[in-house]
């Protein structure tokens, strides 16, 4: 007799009622603050350029288009309605990232991601923490710059450590032919994900803001204390990263600047490039609305309300049982 696949969900009843009740709160909550709920293409013409993001791609032999990409986040997406006059938007939606499995990822989960226009990176990390705090039923968040959770929980502090040293401290994690191929980034990537993050959120919810400017990915830059940083958040509970915000970039020059870095990136470490969405730069050119937005994993706020540390427990089918 052939061995049966297992067929059954990983996630309980109980998940499955939480996660409908989960729903049910998030589109509450923003009907309360009149935000429009929109839908955009799962499947898309573009991946992203992001180096540490890799999209799966699709086979689609159509009239209009061969080939695409399953999208890793519908920002690109929201950002053209946003340019189009939609107003505050928000999507419940999959999205997928290659090579992405275990305990905390799967390749395709949900995402909440929302755009509120007028907003700066500080009053949506507010509206996040209402969000948030209101559905786990837990304290507001404090607040640490990046630097200085580096500081506290690495021991160094990111943006004058010199490089030897930072290279030394990631020995312990990697192979020395492995850290010769390392960026500086690539290295504190390392440290804030060993040495920082398991420490932040244990007592109380924790954002990190001010990244480097290096880090900005698609974030407005300012001067702090005399070294480049991004409006960038992300919240962390329990050692566990939900979110991630911008005060977004609206110059279309400068993005596309960004993507070409990317690039550069990614042929660095080996990985294909990626062609520039000519589309989301365009509606940048046309106009942006001054906003911030944020991504938040309903798969881990639901992990965190159950209880969890397995995605699993939450997932009806993981992709060993989709």
């Amino acid at each position: 007799m052939k061995n049966q696949p297992d067929w059954q969900p990983t996630a309980s009843p109980a998940a499955l009622k939480s996660r409908a009740r989960q729903s049910a709160f998030v589109r509450g909550f923003f009907a309360q603050r009149d935000l429009l709920e929109v839908e955009t293409p799962v499947l898309g013409r573009f991946g992203v350029t992001e180096p540490n993001l890799d999209s799966i791609s699709a086979q689609i032999d159509a009239q209009c288009i061969k080939g695409g990409w399953l999208q890793t986040s519908p920002e690109y997406h929201m950002k053209r309605l946003l340019a189009a006059g939609s107003g505050s938007i928000y999507q419940i939606s999959k999205v997928f990232r290659n090579g992405e499995r275990g305990s905390r990822h799967n390749p395709e989960f949900s995402m909440l991601e929302w755009y509120r226009t007028g907003f700066d990176d500080e009053a949506l990390m507010t509206e996040v923490s209402d969000l948030v705090c209101g559905w786990l039923e837990c304290p507001q968040p404090k607040v640490t710059s990046y630097r200085q959770a580096m500081i506290d929980w690495a021991g160094i502090d990111p943006f004058v450590v010199a490089e030897s040293e930072l290279r030394q401290r990631c020995r312990q994690w990697l192979e020395p032919e492995q850290l010769q191929d390392l960026s500086r980034d690539g290295c504190l990537d390392l440290l804030m994900g060993f040495a920082v993050e398991p420490n932040l959120g244990t007592e109380t919810p924790v954002f990190i803001n001010q990244y480097p400017a290096s880090q900005a990915s698609l974030a407005r830059i300012s001067n702090v204390d005399g070294f480049d940083v991004a409006h960038r958040f992300e919240l962390y509970i329990d050692g566990l990263e939900l979110c991630n915000g911008y005060w977004e970039l609206t110059n279309a020059d400068e993005q596309r600047a960004r993507f070409e870095a990317d690039n550069r990136q990614r042929k660095a470490a080996g990985k294909t490039e990626m062609d520039v969405d000519e589309a989301v730069l365009a509606a940048l050119e046309y106009g942006l609305p001054d906003c911030s937005g944020v991504a938040l994993g309903l798969d881990r706020l639901l992990m965190l309300k159950m209880g969890t540390r397995d995605i699993a427990d939450v997932l009806a089918f993981p992709l060993e049982r989709a």
